[in-house]
């Protein structure tokens, strides 16, 4: 015959390796019973019935499939019988070279059932995370359908590849040498793989080293899998090469395992099966220098049987590579540079038993009424305690149990030996063949044998034996199981019917190691039983199922908003659940604000001589109690950061100001050198005495580049929070005679939180992208939300197949849901509460998700918590965007569907802060901040300034009001001289009708004044004073002829004209004479439908004009006096002509009352402006509109409503003014339409 050999698994070969290699053939399956099995047929093609189901009164049914040779598996399919309810929901499958030796295929998580169908005809394949090979296969249904009379039914299918192999076997004695060419083997890459099985827990498997102490070495030991590489050690720098990995246990199972090494200088990728671990390998070189020869199997020299303190490998190998080149293929046929003892791989005769279900037992039979008992057998568990063995005496003599407990170290997951032997009034116990202290047991009793062994538990039906116990049952394997000096042949007892069983799997040990690698997060250690892991979190600073959750606030800030108001001592996590370790601060604690404060070893000062810029001197800064990465963590979260820098020098330069090469600097973040000192801005090259102009010499810009013979010093804070801390300080001008110089860092001193305030508003329905969330294995994700919304998503993240994603979302007024697939199909956590949560209030929301459960918290209402069973595993591999505001996992690429409407902030996923304020994009409605210290300001924005609200305070917008000021409280006025005005130019060309059709299409109301000017709406407000009359206040008009006009009449009364389409209306706004030069307030406002050459019938109110003074003119979002005194472009639209001076001599007094200057932050100590009471004139204009073809020739006049200045309330601080303009309904007397012939 011919021998294959394959090369090692790649990703690409596994991508060649998805063929179909088994359908449904009789002459190729074995099953436990049949009920029936009809037509061979492959899947979704079967046109009558077909599949197998078993026996009805089979209680372990399963089907074994003998593939013919050995192949690769990489996948299997599974559906129902053809037309029926019978299919399989949930399946183990076994796999091995031989038909009575099993390995259990095990999921990430340590679960050996397998997802099946949910129906008959729909076709569900499970992809195997690694590869296997196998020759037979054994399919075990764990679960079926049981609605409508369904039972088991299945066909399937199997996918791979062939695989060929060339194995040898060593027993401890052989080994195999191949020898380098040319004496010496030099890599800078390599990539070894083999394949193993074994008994036994120790051995060496690969090992070579070099003269230059470069080595290599693979071994088992106690049952994990370790590589010791070292690429050469350095006595210069007192560094030890050395490296070591570890990864997977309990391989002695007698199955075969996968290992591959893969190096690239010194990234090491070490593989087992499905677990990988990568490491940077210690020291500074890049080559691994080999010399003579790489042992295989152990290594045999003469006078040397093996290395010190190891013992060779037992056991199969097959396909070894290194770097390419196939050792035993070598081996076999004889070549000169390999050595090799045995050519074969002698399988060993194992049948071990799997104790794997809640009622388990095994029953035997015994020779019956023998004075003499003797039981031997071997066992390994995880579980605490159990019963071993039970047996009850002949002529009612008692019963025999024996039990296991951890306290001796039974619950390992190894095997060990117990051998029993009793006989009157003698019972001796040895354990692991330890004869030196077996344990014996005196007491008088007599020895008459039962007929019945029971293993593992006692059988709950039938129980004629009276086997009876308060032991819990034993959950692990046996093997090699002695009655009496006989072996047990399971076999051949089960076909004589000479014993009993439930819930065992045979010829196969199906324990698997839950904590390796260790599930347990920030080293919490990991204990397990037979079906599931616990995580002990104690000493950690972590909490929760999988020590994921820290038990310290992220920040002083935190603990001071969370009612820790006193100094102290406080641990601090600035990643929270994050892979950084918490460490202790001291927070100082204002009323305010939180100081955090961390000292290092460089405050006292440090001498300095003897330095040079060639050989420099370096001082590093250790900070107490954290390391570099844990305080550049709190650096970069915190809203400023200030350090103190000092150096003092005698004849010492320092910058080398102003234009030389900087002697002394420091390192800050990102390890990024700095030429600027305390006091002076970042990458200026001064000093601090450079910027107050206090330098001793001023043509220098720091006190020390006077080279002075005489002590001067350079200090102060360094503030820029990006550039800190200050890592190292490298001085380099001390080795002149007599030079000298000193210096000091003070501790590093943050305030604040930029997580806890990183806050958005969304006002349109949209999301935003982060890079792509990846958890691992556990993930938690906290926010705080506001919304007057009643659902929307806050956030989700998936895959590119939609087979994983997790969404949280506000699902209605009183719930919050957690959806995820993560493994077995969509599930959610809901959590509903007595309260609305679309109140405008913040609340907050954490959601967690690990192999034990998710669970979904708001506010401090009790949490909701979906546990998962034994042996979940969660896969989160993501690789869409984060998205926050919106999905489209349901929908159309790039559709956004339940979006959310309302306020986010300190949005962490995993402990991270998530910038949304990076976001903030006005155009698509995501603004930064949201309403905080707004609410209750304590002065509030005057004259409808917008509040930006920052929670720690606040500022006022002033833009779109006809105001300027800290709280947009001071007054821009004119004074107009004879014959003089100014104009404003909203548009300089009219909207074309397809463009205002467009708009009105898009948002009918229209309040957003994107044209220019609104068409629905008008607010006018303005103050005056004059003593001429009559004059035009206000004209505006537009491209259509439809004006508004406010005009003092002779008589000085205030009148309002305005033409909406083909008519003009006048409106009498007050009886009594304003002329009379004491400041009035105007304020009028129209709703429901529109406003050049000024109409004739305005031009003669006109003469001479206004002579006297107006101010705070404000047109909806137009402010024409401020946009000519305080113009915010290089060519306002704003025209004037005569003599127009910035005066507010017409302001009216602000019926708030005056800002207190010492609350003013603009105070300068100069005269203010003062604001006049307010006089509302509301008006209120109710209409219906004509729709026809021509809307524009038919348009109806508005009503209109106006108060006297008396008891006016400043307008709303809070609105901006860019929203729709609404106005309380208030008992005012309505404005009496003027008489036509005025």
């Amino acid at each position: 015959g011919t021998l294959l050999t394959t090369p090692p698994l790649t990703r690409n070969s596994i991508e060649n390796c998805d063929h179909l290699i088994f359908t449904f053939t009789l002459r190729s399956v074995q099953f436990s019973s049949v009920q029936f099995i009809l037509s061979v047929c492959n899947l979704c093609v079967c046109l009558g019935s077909s599949g197998w189901s078993p026996s009805p009164r089979d209680r372990q049914p399963w089907m074994q499939i003998d593939l013919g040779r050995k192949y690769r598996i990489v996948a299997i399919a599974t559906q129902g019988t053809f037309n029926s309810y019978d299919w399989v929901t949930k399946y183990t499958l076994l796999y091995g070279d031989r038909p009575d030796a099993w390995t259990p295929y095990v999921m990430r998580g340590g679960n050996m059932t397998l997802p099946g169908n949910w129906n008959y005809y729909q076709v569900k394949r499970n992809v195997f995370h690694y590869a296997f090979t196998a020759k037979h296969l054994r399919f075990l249904p764990m679960g079926w359908n049981t609605e409508n009379g369904g039972k088991i039914g299945v066909r399937l299918e199997v996918y791979g590849c062939p695989y060929g192999r060339a194995k040898e076997n060593t027993d401890g004695d052989d080994m195999v040498a191949y020898s380098f060419p040319g004496g010496r083997m030099r890599t800078l890459q390599d990539h070894y793989a083999l394949n193993f099985k074994t008994l036994e827990k120790d051995g060496v498997l690969l090992y070579s080293e070099g003269l230059q102490g470069d080595s290599i070495m693979l071994e088992l030991k106690t049952g994990r899998l370790y590589l010791h590489i070292s690429l050469g050690s350095s006595t210069v720098h007192n560094t030890n090469g050395m490296t070591t990995m570890r990864v997977g246990n309990l391989l002695d199972t007698q199955h075969w395992h996968y290992v591959t090494i893969k190096r690239n200088g010194r990234e090491v990728n070490f593989t087992l099966d499905s677990q990988t671990e990568r490491a940077v390998l210690n020291g500074e070189f890049n080559y691994l220098d080999l010399d003579k020869q790489i042992y295989v199997g152990g290594v045999i020299e003469k006078d040397t049987p093996h290395l010190p303190g190891k013992i060779n490998f037992r056991g199969c190998m097959e396909n070894v590579f290194i770097n390419g080149i196939n050792i035993i293929y070598k081996t076999k046929y004889q070549e000169p540079d390999v050595r090799l003892m045995h050519y074969t791989c002698r399988d060993l005769l194992w049948r071990p038993l799997s104790f794997a279900g809640p009622n388990n037992y095994l029953q035997v039979p015994g020779f019956f009424r023998r004075n003499r008992l003797a039981v031997k057998f071997k066992f390994r568990s995880w579980d605490y305690t159990g019963l071993l063995m039970f047996t009850r005496f002949a002529d009612e003599l008692g019963s025999l149990e024996l039990r296991f407990a951890a306290g001796y170290r039974l619950n390992d997951g190894f095997w060990h030996t117990v051998d029993l032997a009793a006989k009157d009034n003698l019972l001796t116990i040895t354990i692991d063949e330890d004869e030196s202290s077996p344990l014996k047991i005196t007491n008088p009793f007599q020895v008459k044998t039962g007929d019945r062994y029971f293993f593992g538990g006692c059988p709950k039906t039938n129980n004629t034996a009276r086997c009876v116990t308060k032991l819990a049952r034993f959950h692990g394997c046996m093997q090699q199981i002695f009655i009496d000096d006989e072996p047990v042949d399971i076999d051949v007892m089960l076909q004589r019917k000479w014993g009993r069983y439930t819930e065992l799997l045979l010829g196969t040990c199906a324990i698997t190691d839950r904590c390796t690698p260790n599930p347990c997060e920030h080293e919490g250690r990991c204990i397990q039983s037979w079906n599931d892991f616990l995580c002990i979190c104690n000493s950690t600073g972590y909490k929760g199922e999988v020590c994921h959750n820290s038990v310290y606030r992220e920040s002083c800030e935190a603990y001071r908003l969370n009612g820790k108001y006193w100094s102290g001592n406080y641990t601090i996590d600035p990643d929270l659940s994050g892979p950084l370790k918490p460490f202790t601060v001291y927070c100082k604690m204002k009323m305010n604000r939180a100081w955090t404060i961390i000292e290092h070893n460089r405050i006292d000062s440090t001498k300095v001589t003897g330095s040079s810029v060639d050989r420099p001197y370096i001082g590093d800064l250790q900070y107490v109690n954290a390391s570099w990465d844990e305080v550049t963590a709190l650096a970069n979260t915190s809203l400023y950061c200030e350090q103190w820098i000092e150096f003092s020098c005698y004849k010492s330069r320092l910058l080398n100001t102003p234009h030389g090469r900087p002697y002394t600097y420091w390192i800050g973040r990102h390890n990024e050198s700095h030429d600027y000192w305390g006091g002076s801005f970042p990458e200026s090259g001064k000093c601090g005495c450079a910027i107050n102009q206090t330098c001793t010499d001023s043509k220098f810009w720091c006190n020390c580049d006077a080279d002075y013979r005489q002590w001067y010093a350079d200090k102060g804070y360094v503030m820029f929070r990006d550039h800190l801390p200050v890592r190292r300080v490298v001085i380099g001008d001390t080795n002149r005679t007599g030079s000298e110089a000193h210096f000091s860092v003070g501790p590093l001193r943050c305030y604040g939180d930029r997580s806890i305030w990183n806050t958005i508003a969304i006002t349109k329905p949209t999301y935003l992208t982060f890079p792509t969330f990846r958890p691992g294995n556990s993930a938690d994700i906290t926010f705080h939300f506001r919304t007057y919304r009643t659902n929307g998503v806050f956030l989700e993240n998936s895959d590119d197949h939609l087979r994983n994603f997790i969404r949280i979302e506000l699902n209605s007024t009183t719930e919050v849901i957690f959806i995820f697939m993560v493994g077995d199909g969509i599930r959610n956590v809901t959590l509903r509460t007595p309260k609305a949560l679309n109140d405008n209030e913040w609340h907050y929301v954490e959601a967690e998700i690990n192999a034990k459960m998710a669970r979904l918290k708001v506010d401090f209402f009790p949490p909701a918590i979906h546990k998962f069973p034994g042996q979940t595993y969660i896969n989160m591999q993501f690789t869409q965007p984060l998205l926050v505001g919106a999905n489209t996992v349901l929908g159309a690429a790039n559709h956004t569907l339940r979006p959310f409407l309302g306020c986010l902030r300190g949005l962490r996923m995993n402990g991270v802060p998530v910038d949304l304020e990076g976001k903030v994009d006005e155009r698509n409605g995501i603004r930064r901040n949201c309403t905080g210290a707004c609410l209750n300001a304590s002065i509030p924005c005057r004259n409808g300034g917008q509040c930006i609200d920052g929670y720690a305070s606040y500022t006022c917008d002033c833009n779109n009001t006809a105001f300027d000021g800290y709280y947009c409280h001071l007054d821009i006025g004119a004074y107009f001289d004879v014959g003089a005005w100014l104009r404003y130019d909203i548009r300089k060309e009219p909207i074309p009708d397809d463009a205002w059709w467009a708009n009105f299409w898009i948002e009918p109301h229209w309040h957003n004044f994107t044209l220019g000017y609104n068409t629905t709406t008008d607010d006018i407000e303005f103050s005056f004073s004059t003593q001429q009359t009559p004059a035009v206040l206000l004209y505006i008009s537009s491209f259509h002829k439809d004006y508004i006009a406010v005009l003092l009449k002779k008589d000085g009364t205030l009148s309002l004209r305005y033409r909406l389409g083909l008519l003009t209306h006048k409106f009498q706004l007050t009886n009594r004479n304003l002329a009379d030069g004491f400041p009035h307030f105007v304020n009028i406002t129209r709703h429901n439908y529109t406003v050049g050459d000024i109409d004739y019938d305005i031009q003669r109110h006109n003469s001479p004009g206004l002579v006297g003074c107006i101010s705070g003119v404000r047109y909806n979002i137009f402010a024409p006096l401020k946009a000519y005194f305080r113009p915010n472009v290089t060519n306002p639209p704003v025209t004037t002509q005569g003599y127009v001076v910035e005066s507010n001599c017409g302001a009216f007094p602000p019926v708030l009352g005056y800002v207190p200057w010492e609350d003013d932050p603009w105070f300068t100590g100069l005269c203010k402006t003062t604001l006049l009471m307010i006089v509302t004139v509301s008006l209120m204009l109710l209409f219906l509109i004509l729709y026809g073809m021509y809307i524009y020739l038919y348009r109806y006049k508005g009503s209109y409503h106006t108060n006297e200045p008396k008891n006016l309330e400043s307008p709303s601080s809070a609105r901006p003014l860019t929203e729709t303009l609404r106005k309380e309904k208030k008992s005012l007397p309505e404005i009496q339409e003027e008489a036509p012939s005025e």
